[in-house]
């Protein structure tokens, strides 16, 4: 894989942003390999994307990182630089289903997402054979009653000792403390079982029968504090109809929720998403 960068950037909306960015790279010689850009008419906003080859940089990588501070700080501008290859130590925390994990698994095999997967971490130990087959430390903690408290030290300890970068909720069916949605915002997604924001919550699938729905879907998101309230990441779908049961129906969305994390991870890691508020801007590839 070539060397490069990845540059993400907000600001507020301005003319000829594009062009100052674009100069910038090429002032020191770096090629523009990709740059998506959305200006939000609505909030005045600017959002980029770039990935720039840096084999022919006439200075260090550093160098130019560094120096792009003065015209971001003239935009007003946030920025993040990710260095090409690269691959995101991710743990994946589970319960009792396998089929969220088990795609993770495969595409990483694939070589679809760039990470490394530390440790799987479940409430329960459905999984472990899982871990065992894949050669991944499985860790069993127990979170039942009055132990849920001392079970998410554990597992926020083991986070911060293994220098994770991105916690993937694959059916981990534990509502996350406050504290610890604070202490890795931005870092936390989670598959729903459900076309958020309808049927948040237990059970959405007897929900959507109940209701006779024609479409259920699943939605992968950003973790915050309010209950499956965080920014939506990538939405999935399937058309059901009237003799569908509520077996039908999970079989359905079984589908749609491991399409729609799988690619919710990949647009993380590749940093192709960018959190405004209480939404996320996705730049698909």
């Amino acid at each position: 894989m070539r060397p490069g960068l990845i540059l993400k950037l907000s600001s507020p909306d301005q003319s000829g942003i594009v062009a100052k960015i674009a100069s910038y790279v090429a002032s020191h010689r770096g090629n523009l390999i990709e740059f998506n850009q959305f200006s939000d008419r609505v909030g005045k906003k600017f959002f980029a994307r770039l990935e720039i080859d840096t084999s022919d940089l006439d200075v260090t990588v550093e160098d130019f990182k560094t120096g792009f501070g003065t015209l971001g700080r003239s935009l007003q501008a946030t920025w993040h630089y990710r260095t090409l290859p690269y691959k995101m130590r991710t743990a994946v925390l589970v319960t009792k289903t396998d089929h969220c994990l088990n795609e993770i698994l495969l595409r990483t095999e694939l070589g679809e997402l760039p990470i490394e997967i530390t440790s799987l971490i479940g409430n329960r130990d459905n999984c472990a054979p899982i871990a065992e087959r894949a050669g991944i430390p499985f860790h069993h903690i127990e979170m039942d009653d009055d132990l849920r408290e001392k079970g998410f030290r554990e597992i926020r300890n083991l986070l911060v000792d293994q220098n994770v970068e991105l916690i993937v909720l694959a059916r981990f069916m534990q509502i996350l403390p406050d504290s610890f949605c604070q202490e890795f915002s931005g870092k936390i997604i989670n598959i729903h079982h459900s076309f958020l924001p309808a049927f948040i919550g237990a059970n959405p699938y007897r929900q959507a029968h109940e209701r006779g729905v024609k479409l259920i879907g699943a939605t992968c998101h950003y973790v915050t504090a309010d209950l499956d309230a965080g920014p939506i990441i990538e939405q999935e779908v399937e058309r059901v109809s009237h003799f569908h049961s509520p077996a039908d129906l999970s079989r359905l969305g079984r589908h749609c929720e491991r399409i729609a994390l799988a690619k919710g991870i990949r647009y993380h890691v590749h940093d192709r998403t960018l959190i405004d508020g209480h939404r996320a801007i996705v730049f698909p590839d």
